[in-house]
């Protein structure tokens, strides 16, 4: 009956005799044998490390354990996002989960204990370095899988992934944290194979699901338009509502007050894609026989790098003192996109290098990283020269505002079929492109931001003039 009556202490690997014996006085006594913890081994604080970027604190987004989970190395124990990416909280240690430091939502600081993990292994783990984080952005347990001789690090998702497409994952180069190979490894391990791009993961189907449904609006009348957009009917409250920044919207804030230190210059100039329009009418099945969806946002991508090769001080970056000028060899072009998350702008690695078809390709993963919230911490930094298609929501013209450490951003309105005068002053049809760019007036000045508009329009109006200036 004693037996029954015992109680561990977790944290000083004593037996308690409690209330429930028939002592009156608790009586504490060190057995190895009756002590599960002195067993199982040392909790150890799993405290949440560097993740980079200079970023102290992340919120956590989700927890994919709770108290008294088992959980072995490499299992997905939260979601965590910074001012820069969202990142999943990975274990280091087999063990039991005895403590969440913090909740959903809550403001977690880099180097405090994120969680306690009782470990079934003995003391010496303790010496091991806490590593916790990795830019992966899978649900799926990670795990050890062992490929020609050596350890070839990679989920479950990942490894059927691959096993679906005959991808050998000793042949696929992993950019995750300790060369673990991420679905985003796979995809262009396949697009550069293949040039397919495949559906979106269900992560993000279940990650909709999940969310509430919205209201329904209310049946339209008859007599409006049948393309007036449904939108849901609007909850009215009764009581103001205030709520920390957090994340995404807390980065962008300080993004943008970093913003208003720049003097912009404005340009605002207008473009005729009836030839690019035509050209994509024809390239476009071609495209997506191979697996890639063919907008127009990869010609107006690589028109930029174009132009950029001429004017190089527009893929510059100023440092904070304003004493030097960086002139970037790398085109890393980004796109400003609209996601449930917020905006962002992940943007394409090496332009200069890349095919019309190959930006493509790369924007598709992309949006499809966007749209199902898993856009990396790779995906987001790093970029030099931003376009943001603001007319893909609507309207003609925009300020854009430069992301430091840029030097100049531009907008794009919506394309719209308007009358002009062709050059036989015939009246036409024509598919006009609003453009509307801002530049770091310290370093650039008017003639050299019109110049290279310039040169942008030339390259979009005769799209066949790219031909010769392609790399």
């Amino acid at each position: 009956m004693l037996f029954r009556r015992l109680e561990t202490c977790f944290l000083h690997r004593f037996v308690c005799c409690r209330a429930g014996c028939q002592d009156k006085e608790p009586l504490l006594v060190f057995s190895p044998l009756l002590c599960p913890v002195a067993w199982s081994g040392p909790i150890m604080q799993f405290k949440l490390s560097d993740i980079g970027e200079g970023i102290m604190e992340v919120v956590v987004k989700e927890w994919y354990v709770k108290e008294g989970d088992k959980v072995s190395q490499f299992d997905s124990i939260c979601e965590v996002q910074s001012d820069k990416a969202s990142v999943t909280i990975t274990s280091r240690y087999d063990g039991v989960i005895r403590r969440l430091h913090y909740a959903a939502d809550d403001t977690a600081l880099v180097g405090k204990p994120l969680v306690d993990i009782e470990t079934d292994t003995g003391p010496e783990v303790a010496q091991e370095e806490d590593v916790v984080e990795t830019p992966a952005m899978s649900r799926e347990e990670h795990t050890h899988q062992e490929i020609k001789g050596h350890k070839t690090q990679a989920t479950p998702a990942v490894r059927r992934l691959a096993l679906e497409n005959n991808i050998k994952l000793s042949e696929v180069v992993g950019t995750g944290k300790d060369g673990r190979i991420l679905k985003e490894d796979i995809l262009n391990f396949l697009a550069k194979q293949t040039g397919a791009i495949l559906p979106p993961s269900p992560f993000h189907e279940t990650r909709e699901s999940q969310r509430p449904k919205e209201v329904q609006p209310a049946s339209l009348p008859a007599s409006l338009p049948a393309s007036l957009p449904a939108r849901p009917q609007p909850v009215l409250s009764s009581q103001d509502v205030t709520e920390p920044l957090k994340g995404f919207h807390r980065a962008m804030m300080k993004t943008m007050t970093a913003a208003l230190k720049i003097p912009h210059f404005g340009l605002c100039d207008e473009v005729d894609l009836s030839r690019l329009a035509a050209l994509r009418s024809d390239l476009r099945g071609i495209s997506e026989a191979r697996g890639v969806k063919l907008s127009y946002m990869p010609f107006f991508i690589k028109a930029a790098s174009l132009g950029l090769l001429h004017f190089p001080v527009l893929n510059a970056s100023l440092d904070e003192a304003s004493q030097n000028i960086t002139y970037k060899a790398a085109h890393n072009i980004g796109l400003a996109m609209d996601t449930s998350q917020g905006l962002l702008v992940p943007n394409v690695k090496n332009v200069q290098l890349l095919s019309v078809f190959e930006i493509a390709r790369e924007l598709n993963r992309l949006q499809v990283l966007g749209s199902s919230g898993q856009l990396g911490t790779s995906d987001l930094t790093g970029g030099t020269f931003t376009l943001s298609n603001i007319g893909s929501i609507g309207g003609t013209y925009a300020k854009p505002v430069i992301l430091p450490p840029e030097v100049a951003i531009g907008a794009l309105g919506k394309i719209q079929i308007l009358p002009r005068f062709d050059s036989n002053g015939e009246l036409v049809k024509a598919h006009i492109l609003n453009v509307s760019w801002s530049a770091d007036h310290r370093v650039i000045d008017g003639a050299t931001m019109c110049r290279f508009s310039n040169l942008w329009r030339q390259y979009l109006e005769n799209p066949a003039s790219m031909v010769l200036d392609l790399k």
